[in-house]
């Protein structure tokens, strides 16, 4: 996917990011590291899978799970417009067709999930959104039942999930080194 190249396109994309404010001042090598964990975490996907990627910033993890996986439709969603221009440049930039970019509310997309006017996804993806017990829920109605996925950053030092909440959610958990895996069991 990624190797030591500083002229990769998606490098220089996620650079460019990161030098209008969407990320720290962190090595942006380091931080693609941390988004390929999405993908492994994520897994394999079918041909078609809905991936979401909730609060996309300025795209991480969206454009790493985006370049790794051509096969399914993945959106990028944020509510902030200089943000979501950003990423539809970055997504016409990388030639990913299979990309999306949306400028709106989670909350209203898990409303429109939930309702039925919108089909759920096979994965959420979020890695700076929000407080757990938000992100979570919101993921939770966002992703398909059963077998849905939803993968989250977790920070270094702690577990930051309450084990009930998870469990209201009919989700189950395991932490994968920086990020953690939910599983989506087959009802609510």
């Amino acid at each position: 996917m990624i190797g030591p190249d500083t002229t990769d396109p998606l490098l220089e994309t996620l650079r460019l990011a990161q030098r209008l404010g969407f990320f720290g001042a962190a090595p942006m090598e380091d931080a693609i590291v941390h988004a390929t964990a999405f993908v492994s975490a994520i897994g394999r996907v079918a041909p078609g899978t809905r991936i979401v990627d909730i609060g996309s910033g300025g795209g991480l993890p969206g454009l790493v799970v985006a370049t790794a996986l051509p096969e399914a439709e993945v959106v990028l969603i944020d509510r902030r417009q200089k943000r979501t221009d950003f990423l539809e440049r970055a997504v016409r930039r990388l030639g990913l067709a299979h990309t999306t970019v949306r400028c709106g509310d989670v909350e209203r997309l898990a409303d429109q999930v939930t309702s039925g006017a919108e089909p759920a996804f096979g994965v959420v993806t979020a890695r700076g959104f929000g407080p757990p017990a938000i992100t979570l829920r919101w993921a939770a109605q966002l992703v398909t039942r059963p077998n849905g996925v939803i993968v989250i950053s977790e920070p270094p030092d702690r577990d930051r999930w309450d084990p009930e909440v998870v469990a209201s959610l009919g989700l189950t958990s395991e932490r994968l080194g920086p990020v953690r895996r939910f599983d989506a069991a087959p009802t609510l």
